[in-house]
């Protein structure tokens, strides 16, 4: 038994060591410090190897983070392609600063031969991108452009019909930027203009120094110039059909802000209607039993009504505190008839027409005469220029006066040529023209400029109407003039001023105007509206013109 035993027990020397290197802990991969070294711990190969993978991971992470700050922000140091070294020297001087990329065959870099050859982003104004896709269809495609209404207006020429596609496309896109102009500087491919481009180009990029290289009318307030021939416009409901009248229209006069109009006429009624093209809707009636209204007119301000008729006296409506005041007779004079009338565009003078060739002036503040003006013949028609500080007027003797109002005197007189009796008078909003009317039915248009000057040579003579000029006016730009005569049917023209030609599909062919007797322009240009003797305000919506 005591054999067994010691047979199995083994020596002390021959035990084998447990394996023990898979079940270290991992904190044992700590590196000891120096004064342990040499004691019995555990003391894994390892350590140096994964201390300097740690090392290399922390390096690999820093040079990470220095390519991402220099690709956000950039960096003095010169980018280098294809080179991932960890550690870049700094330059010793400027010219480390600057450097140009060789290929190993010596070919310029990208960048080098944009300059040489110029093509640089922003180096050529000229230079034309590409589209990115072009449809073949367009070229084969003809549009007709004159044959729809709406697609009139982008002619460049008035008997212009048939476009390609890619025109068509074109147009349109430059239709949409008229209508929805982008500011300058959010422009992809804007670019610092250059001092010797064309004055054209410039004037297209709304630089304001080619205001005094170009002679074009800078009053002009439509998107785009009107083209003569046809008139595109639609007629809308009845500018008084609530409320029509029962005696020939005399006036009618859009207020300032466009949605207010007067209508007035030889029924003693005076009507205010809501202008919207659709119902018109009537907002008050005024009556005046002693006069027949001959004239109304806003006040440029718009605060006050001006009402005459054959009388010796006249009207004054105060719109803000809606009250009615009869002034007249005038202290000192014996005018029988004050009918006809002209308020200054300052809103500041009334320039009556009196008896035997005399203009009265009174003020629109104190209602009282401050002035006369005589002139030769009979006084017919007024008109104020230069925001009122001028007045012209003529009359039986078919000549032209031009007064200054400041010092009360006739600085210049001239013939209306062709002209016995004047009629008629207007100017544009600026002054620089100016019609003339005559009983013969001849409309002269002057350069107001020219005129003072001694060109006495109208710039054009509009013959269309045979029976004496009753009324004319200019719209807000000066690009149509309207001329109607009350003797005859029909007898209103629309002329296109830039061509003086007559649009050729007014009056409607399809519509009786009746006898034409007044016409006013909304301040915006876009509507215009028309009293006959029927009774009848007839509005229209001219579609050149975006507001009213």
């Amino acid at each position: 038994m005591a054999t067994l035993i010691s047979q199995n027990v083994v020596p002390k020397d021959n035990c084998e060591k447990p394996k023990r290197k898979a079940a270290l802990d991992p904190l044992d991969s700590v590196q000891e410090p120096d004064n342990l070294k040499g004691s019995d711990s555990v003391k894994p190969k390892k350590k140096k190897k994964e201390r300097k993978e740690s090392k290399e991971a922390v390096t690999e992470q820093e040079a990470e983070m220095k390519k991402l700050e220099n690709a956000l922000f950039g960096s003095l140091l010169p980018v280098t392609f294809g080179n991932d070294s960890e550690e870049v020297d700094e330059p010793n001087d400027d010219s480390a600063l600057f450097f140009t990329d060789r290929s190993a065959n010596s070919v310029l870099s990208v960048y080098e031969d944009d300059v040489v050859k110029g093509e640089i982003v922003g180096a050529d104004d000229n230079a034309k991108r590409k589209p990115v896709w072009v449809d073949e269809e367009e070229q084969k495609v003809n549009i007709n452009i004159a044959k729809v209404n709406r697609l009139r207006k982008m002619r460049k020429e008035e008997d212009e019909s048939i476009i390609t596609g890619t025109e068509y496309v074109s147009r349109l896109r430059a239709q949409h930027m008229k209508l929805n102009p982008t500011t300058e500087w959010a422009r992809f491919d804007s670019q610092a203009k250059d001092d010797t481009s064309d004055s054209d180009s410039d004037q297209y990029n709304g630089d304001i120094d080619t205001i005094f290289q170009t002679n074009e009318d800078l009053v002009v307030k439509g998107k785009s110039k009107l083209l003569p021939g046809l008139l595109e416009y639609a007629q809308l409901v009845d500018a008084n059909a609530q409320d029509p009248s029962h005696g020939p229209i005399n006036s009618v006069q859009f207020h300032r802000n466009g949605q207010l109009l007067l209508t007035a006429g030889l029924d003693k009624k005076l009507r205010f209607f809501q202008i919207d093209g659709k119902r018109n809707t009537k907002i008050q009636t005024i009556f005046l039993d002693d006069c027949p209204i001959r004239k109304a007119s806003f006040t440029p301000d718009g605060s006050q009504v001006i009402l005459s008729g054959r009388r010796k006296f006249f009207y004054s409506l105060d719109l803000v505190k809606a009250k009615t005041d009869k002034i007249g007779p005038l202290v000192g004079r014996e005018e029988k008839s004050l009918e006809s009338f002209e308020i200054s565009p300052d809103s500041n003078t009334i320039a009556f027409i009196g008896n035997e060739g005399y203009i009265l002036l009174v003020s629109t503040k104190t209602k009282e005469l401050i002035g006369t003006l005589k002139m030769n013949g009979t006084a017919r028609a007024l008109t104020f220029a230069n925001g009122g500080q001028q007045l012209l007027s003529t009359g039986g003797d078919g000549q032209i006066y031009h007064w200054d109002l400041r010092t009360m005197t006739c600085f210049h007189k001239g013939v209306d040529e062709g002209c016995i009796t004047g009629t008629a008078l207007t100017t544009t909003p600026t002054g620089n023209l100016f019609a003339a009317g005559s009983d013969s039915g001849i409309v002269n248009v002057y350069n107001r400029d020219e005129f003072l000057g001694g060109n006495k040579k109208p710039v054009k003579t509009i013959e269309n109407l045979t029976t004496k000029i009753d009324f004319m006016k200019f719209n807000h730009d000066a690009q149509i003039l309207a001329v109607c005569s009350s003797m005859k049917k029909n007898s209103m023209k629309l002329v296109h001023i830039p061509s003086f030609t007559v649009f050729s599909n007014w009056p409607p062919a399809n519509r009786n105007l009746q006898y034409a007797r007044c016409l006013d322009f909304s301040p915006g240009g876009g509507m215009m509206a028309m009293g006959n003797a029927a009774g009848h305000v007839l509005l229209y919506k001219l579609n050149h013109y975006q507001h009213a």
